[in-house]
């Protein structure tokens, strides 16, 4: 399996619990040569204040345990 098919299953994962709250999470892209996964936080997630914690708590802790290239994931 690919980092980008790990990291869509993990996305995956973590779509149900982000939905449950009105959000949604998006893939935009990963930039393999430093590590980079880009995403798009949309519906509630846009405005709530404590998207930032669910980026780096919930989502970055994830994708790095399952991907081990991936050194940051940010929202653009």
């Amino acid at each position: 399996m690919s980092d980008m098919e790990r990291i869509e299953e993990v996305l995956e994962s973590i779509r149900p619990a982000i939905q449950a709250d009105g959000g949604d999470v998006e893939f935009i892209r990963y930039d393999e040569a430093v590590g980079l996964v880009q995403v798009r936080l949309k519906g509630a997630c846009e405005t709530c204040p404590i998207s930032m914690m669910t980026l780096k708590e919930g989502i970055e802790v994830r994708l790095k345990r399952a991907v081990p290239g991936v050194m940051e994931v940010t929202a653009v």
